[in-house]
């Protein structure tokens, strides 16, 4: 935008744009604002000391057109050109390659680049389409006010939840893994479909997570503790020390009512979880946090009024894009017995990998999706057909042809 188009603050505005919340979805939007509208004034405002919490974000490169990677590039941390998936009747290495981000270069960068457009140590106690309230008592004024705070739990949303938690281990010798295991399903199963991921950052350090498809969000630290500790011991690795530790519960969208769950917005535009935009089956965030800050980037009118009816166009395009996602949600939730949802995974990953990529990419073809469904299931076909029928809380059925 012309600098002479450029929203003009008056003394009442505290900036053009306030993002709330430093996450992932709110940082993609001030860095891609910093690299194509730096005549956007953009405050970005942080409860904590960091921006990005304490989190790894990982995305497929198809995920992403090659613009969108070159945009983000600084931000990656580790890059591997294959990664593989263990089940117990199947393990497959995919030629697809994978990248992640750390929170810790995610912070390096975005604060070197934004400098002063960046406020920490400073919780919202509410907001407005225009105006945030601080928890110091402070109010802070601007054309847009987007509202990245996270998942906002909604009776519009029929969820069930990948949770996990994660350790950065460095060990004392190395692990010999030359790529990611994105599932090593060959390991007991505990509340619903049990996975173990692993990323190798270095020859030395492993980011190890005990993940769950579960239907109850309880995340019991200790336990998934000791399962960490067996299977890095299973494997032969010994630790030096504990670099880190995260954990997440992250949506998993069976059905739900996508107008009622922006009437609950109240105008107020969002960004990330708390828009919805996150694959619905993998719960990955990072490919639709980069598609919405590109957007945002070209908006010629940043009123809230306009940023909230573009965001909420978009998320609403990507829901109805979508809802074969939520059926196969629902079967696995829903059809299959916890204990043998792996078989379900284990199925899936046994097709040709170009549909695995447009699955994580969310682009499936018509004939992708009859692949995906078509011959013998592998739970029991009454309830996958009970599943593909559901009834929300509004009332409404969700039907996916």
């Amino acid at each position: 935008m012309p600098a002479e188009h450029a929203l003009s603050l008056g003394s009442a505005l505290d900036a053009d744009v306030i993002l709330v919340g430093g996450g992932l979805a709110n940082g993609l939007i001030a860095w891609r604002m910093w690299q194509a509208r730096p005549d956007v004034h953009v405050l970005l405002l942080e409860a904590g000391a960091t921006l990005g919490g304490n989190h790894t974000w990982s995305f497929h490169p198809t995920d992403l057109s090659a613009a969108q990677r070159a945009w983000i590039a600084p931000l990656v941390a580790h890059r591997w050109d294959a990664h593989e998936v263990v089940f117990p009747q199947c393990r497959r290495v995919l030629r697809g390659g994978y990248a992640s981000l750390t929170s810790d270069r995610f912070h390096a960068q975005l604060s070197a680049a934004l400098g002063n457009r960046v406020r920490y140590g400073v919780p919202v106690a509410s907001l407005t389409p225009t105006q945030v309230r601080l928890a110091d008592g402070g109010v802070l004024r601007a054309g847009a006010v987007i509202d990245g705070r996270g998942l906002r739990r909604s009776p519009a949303l029929s969820l069930g939840h990948q949770k996990f938690l994660g350790q950065e281990l460095e060990l004392r010798e190395p692990h010999g893994l030359a790529h990611p295991l994105l599932m090593d399903a060959g390991v007991d199963q505990h509340d619903g479909y049990r996975f173990v991921y692993v990323l190798p950052f270095t020859a030395t350090t492993l980011l190890v997570e005990d993940t769950y498809y579960a239907d109850a969000t309880t995340l019991d630290v200790p336990v998934l503790r000791a399962r960490i500790a067996r299977y890095v011991q299973r494997h032969g690795w010994q630790v030096r020390r504990v670099l880190r530790e995260e954990q997440g519960v992250l949506p998993i969208v069976l059905s739900g009512d996508v107008q009622a769950f922006w009437r609950e917005a109240a105008g107020v535009p969002c960004s990330g979880l708390a828009a919805g935009l996150f694959h619905p089956t993998t719960g990955y965030s990072l490919p639709d946090a980069v598609a919405l800050a590109e957007l945002l980037a070209v908006q010629s009118d940043l009123s809230a009024a306009a940023l909230f009816q573009a965001v909420r166009r978009h998320a609403q395009e990507r829901w109805r894009a979508r809802g074969f996602f939520r059926l196969l949600n629902r079967m696995l939730f829903r059809s299959a017995q916890p204990h043998q949802r792996w078989k379900v995974m284990q199925r899936f990953y046994g097709l040709p990998e170009s549909l695995i990529a447009r699955f994580y990419a969310a682009q499936l073809h018509p004939l992708d999706k009859l692949r995906i469904v078509a011959g013998k299931p592998p739970v029991p076909l009454g309830a996958a057909l009970r599943a593909a029928l559901d009834r929300p809380s509004s009332g409404r059925v969700e039907v996916h042809q």
